[in-house]
Parts: C-alpha cells; sequence; structure tokens
C-alpha cells in the first residue's frame, strides 16, 4: 500500500517517496487512520515498535529504542511548582530520543530502496543516525557545521559513518540535503519518518498513566521536529478516542536563541529567524528552525506555551535534576525543567497540576565544568573520613 503524507496546515497530499515539504513550504508528516486505535495487550513488546501499527514502516531493523524510564521526581516538585515527573529519553542505545526517529527512518530508507542515509547534525541526531545505518549495514553520511567539538565528532565517528564538516549557513545546509537526488535519503529533524518513530514518546506516556492525562507535556524544541510528533500523536489518540482530554504542550527553549518563544510572546502567526547568541544548551540553538511554525501551532492548539530561560537557570536546573533526582542530563534537556519553573512563577501552572518534563538526552557523554567534592587520603584514615563527614 502506497503510503501518503500531507500538511497539517492546507491539508495537502503527497505519496510518502514523493516529497518532504508541501508547495507552501510546511513540512508534511504521515498519514495514520487511528479508528480501531487501542493501547496494545500488557504482554506484548516493551520498546517502541509496541506501536507498529501506527508508524508507516513494517518492522524494525537492528537497535529497538522505546520503552525509557518514566517517574514521579517528588523532590523536585518543591523546585518547578508543580507535581514532575520525568521520561528519561537519555536511557535509549545512544543516549536521547534521536533514536525513535533513527530507528523508523532507517528502516524506511531500506523500504525505499535506498543503499545510503543522511543527516544535517552536531550532535545527537548524527550520532544516532549513524549508529542505527551501521547497525542495518547501510552506509550513512552525516553534514556537521565546521566548527563541532572533536569530542563530539569522536563520538559519531565510532560508527563509521562519512562525515563532512561544513562551513557556511546550518539552516541552508538542513534545506538544501532535502533538495539532492544524489541515492541518500536524508533523515533530517523533521522530516516525516523522523517525526513518526519520534511520536513514539507520546504513546509512551499516555498509556503509562492511563486512564489518566497529565496537565502538561514539557519538552526542549529546537527544529519543532519534537514538538510536531507529540502533537501528531495526541491527534491521532484524541481521534481515537483512547485519550478525552489534551495535555497542554509546553515548548522550552534557550533565551540565547528562541524564535519559537519570540512568536509565541508577540502573537505572531510564523516563526521568523533571530540572530542568535551564545548558549550552553548548544543542541537545540537553532535560529532558524524548519518546523518552527508547526511547533507554534501545537502549542497554541492545546493551549500550552512556548517560554524561553536563561543559561543561568539552564544550569540550576542541571544541577536539580542530578542532586534530586538522581539523572545527569545535558543542557538542552534541563531547559524543559527550567521552562516548567518559570511557568509556575508566574502562574500559568499551578502547584496540583501533574507535568512530565521529557529529558531528551543523557549527560554522561558531555563534558561539563562541576565542582568536584574529593580528597585524597590514606587507607588508615578510611574511618576518621567518612566519618568526619557523617557527623557533619
Amino acid at each position: 500500500m502506497e503510503r501518503t503524507v500531507s500538511c497539517y496546515d492546507c491539508g495537502e497530499a503527497y505519496t510518502a517517496a514523493e516529497r518532504k515539504r508541501c508547495d507552501c513550504g510546511e513540512p508534511l508528516w504521515f498519514d495514520v487512520d487511528p479508528d480501531g486505535l487501542e493501547w496494545p495487550d500488557a504482554g506484548s513488546i516493551d520498546d517502541m515498535w509496541r506501536y507498529a501499527d501506527v508508524l508507516p514502516v513494517s518492522d524494525s531493523t537492528g537497535i529497538a529504542p522505546g520503552g525509557t524510564p518514566l517517574f514521579r521526581a517528588n523532590r523536585l516538585d518543591d523546585y518547578v511548582g508543580c507535581n514532575l515527573s520525568l521520561k528519561n529519553e537519555g536511557q535509549n542505545p545512544t543516549g536521547s530520543f534521536k533514536d525513535r526517529g533513527s530507528a523508523v527512518g532507517i528502516r524506511g530508507t531500506i523500504e525505499g530502496g535506498a543503499e545510503w542515509v543522511g543527516t544535517v547534525s552536531h550532535g545527537n541526531m548524527a550520532l544516532s543516525t549513524s549508529a542505527y545505518a551501521a547497525s542495518a549495514d547501510l552506509e550513512c553520511a552525516v553534514f556537521v557545521p565546521a566548527d563541532t567539538p572533536p569530542e563530539r565528532l569522536e563520538l559519531i565517528a565510532r560508527h563509521d559513518p562519512h562525515v563532512f564538516r561544513v562551513d557556511g549557513d546550518y539552516g541552508r545546509l538542513y534545506a538544501d540535503t532535502l533538495s539532492l537526488d544524489v541515492g541518500v535519503n536524508f533523515v533530517n529533524a523533521d522530516t516525516p519518518l523522523r517525526v513518526a518513530g519520534q511520536k513514539t514518546v507520546a504513546y509512551e506516556i499516555l498509556e503509562r498513566l492511563a486512564p489518566a492525562v497529565p496537565d502538561a507535556i514539557a519538552l526542549p524544541i529546537s527544529s519543532g521536529g519534537q514538538a510536531s510528533s507529540i502533537w501528531k500523536a495526541l491527534r491521532e489518540l484524541t481521534r481515537a478516542g483512547v485519550i478525552d482530554e489534551v495535555p497542554r504542550l509546553i515548548l522550552c527553549q534557550a533565551a540565547a536563541c528562541d524564535p519559537i518563544a519570540t512568536a509565541y510572546r508577540n502573537g505572531e502567526a510564523a516563526v521568523t529567524p533571530v540572530t542568535p547568541a551564545e548558549t550552553i544548551a548548544v543542541s537545540i540553538a537553532n535560529s532558524d528552525p524548519p518546523s518552527g511554525t508547526r511547533a507554534l501551532t501545537a502549542a497554541r492548539d492545546t493551549g500550552g506555551a512556548v517560554v524561553s530561560v536563561s543559561d543561568e537557570d539552564i544550569r540550576e536546573a542541571m544541577d536539580r535534576i542530578a542532586t534530586r533526582a538522581g539523572v545527569s542530563v545535558e543542557p538542552s534537556s534541563a531547559v524543559a525543567v527550567a521552562g516548567v519553573r518559570q511557568l509556575s512563577r508566574t502562574g500559568a501552572l499551578e502547584a496540583s497540576d501533574d507535568v512530565v518534563a521529557i529529558l531528551t538526552g543523557s549527560g554522561y557523554k558531555e563534558r561539563y565544568d562541576t565542582d568536584i567534592r574529593s580528597r585524597t587520603i590514606g587507607v588508615a584514615d578510611i574511618e576518621g573520613a567518612l566519618t568526619s563527614i557523617v557527623d557533619t
């Protein structure tokens, strides 16, 4: 059966193999008929392929992401000002939420007959796409900005992709790769296959909490692809009658680079590029997000919000997540928790609200300036050293 993709905005439909963006300029996503959709039997598989019936590919290939922990973070409630749960996507195989989209993207590439897959990324998506391509014996081309840190390139290179460091405008690089006709299927951040895979995080959250529905789902946002995917899942589940309430989508950006939050604050209908400044949340520093307007529409459609937070707030949230919830996250992940805290302090979220924050990536693969409590002692001094800190 020929799969179709359509535009959320104008409704125009195309065959899936035909294109990744609509004539109107907006991104496309896969059409799904959710009639008869229901939660899978309890005994079925516990990774993202649990929801294979609403995915545009026939089966998994290689690594199986998903089934990540969702847990109450009670010790963060006072800090964020509401009842907070965390969905830890850092426990996917390559340490980020990108694995969900990569799994579907790689399988879709194979089913489409291509032998090469490509992506444009300076971090998690490059690593994830490379790993999943390796597991499926596909050749992989990764395009990264020329100033990508060496430690990130080392992680990506472990899976032996062809890495191209590119000088020039990152936004143009993203768009240009989608128009190439060179036998490489580009699975970029907001392309239909990637969005289809990433929507499964919302399926997991809502099935785990069923029959309850959280008041809000908070997540960091860059290209707008992840926000689009969660909105897509909510639309499917609502149409199927699986959920009868829709959680508000809280989209969070770094203040140094916040085009979607700027459009939201200004009441604009579309997102326009901004001039970025430096931020520690480099993974989401996208000044011209390709699915920015779709994400903005998602926030408004669900009665949610788009907020931006300072680097100082991001650092503080990283520390609180690590020391009160026991999870090390990259700065971009902490943006979601910082955003929830900001909305609570302004009264947009209430203390009784149940909020799920998605932690999109692990902090264990990054290097940070952290104060280390350490001292050197002799073997004979162990008891005394422990006594000195326990008694204080």
